[in-house]
């Protein structure tokens, strides 16, 4: 079996070693933050979000278990069921695209303003989609994230995501064709 490189500092990890706790911390602790953010739409339950799913790993690794390997997908997948907890009797908020732009910032006003009415419209879409879809869409899209790790992190195939992207896709193209049709 191929060693992952997250065995190493896993093993570290198991055994309370502050130096890979921090690293661990430090490194993946923004992208959770950003993705518990994109998903709420509010920075107290990101920071929420962020905490729980690490004092979760913590009592895991407390327990002498959790992962030996896939250390992201598996904090994503803590943070991703807390998120899913916080919605099981909300609705899905409006998410948001603050550091997605559309076109150059020096383009001026006329521009920016019409960026930020195609963000809001693309924001409204995505509250549309099924939380599967929205959650691939947020990855792969606003994350940056390869199919084969959004798979392991929704323990799906990677044809399974691909799926799910492309039926997300094709559900906004319908909800963002049919609000233009509405706007003219």
């Amino acid at each position: 079996m191929k060693n992952s490189p997250d065995q190493a500092i896993l093993e570290r990890a198991k055994r309370f070693d502050a130096e890979a706790l921090e690293e661990i911390f430090d490194t993946l602790s923004p992208g959770i933050y950003r993705y518990a953010y994109r998903l709420l739409g509010d920075t107290d339950l990101a920071r929420e979000c962020m905490a729980e799913t690490f004092k979760r790993f913590l009592t895991v690794l407390r327990r002498d278990s959790g992962p030996d390997n896939y250390l992201q997908a598996y904090l994503y997948r803590i943070a991703h069921n807390w998120v899913t907890d916080f919605y099981r009797s909300k609705a899905p908020p409006s998410l948001p695209l603050d550091s997605v732009t559309l076109a150059d910032p020096a383009a001026g006003p006329q521009q920016a303003f019409i960026d930020q009415a195609a963000n809001q419209q693309l924001r409204n879409a995505l509250t549309l989609l099924t939380h599967e879809q929205r959650q691939v869409i947020t990855l792969r899209y606003l994350e940056d994230w390869e199919n084969k790790a959004i798979a392991q992190l929704l323990n799906k195939q990677v044809g399974a995501v691909r799926a799910l992207q492309h039926r997300a896709i094709a559900a906004l193209r319908r909800i963002l064709t049919r609000n233009e049709e509405f706007d003219v």
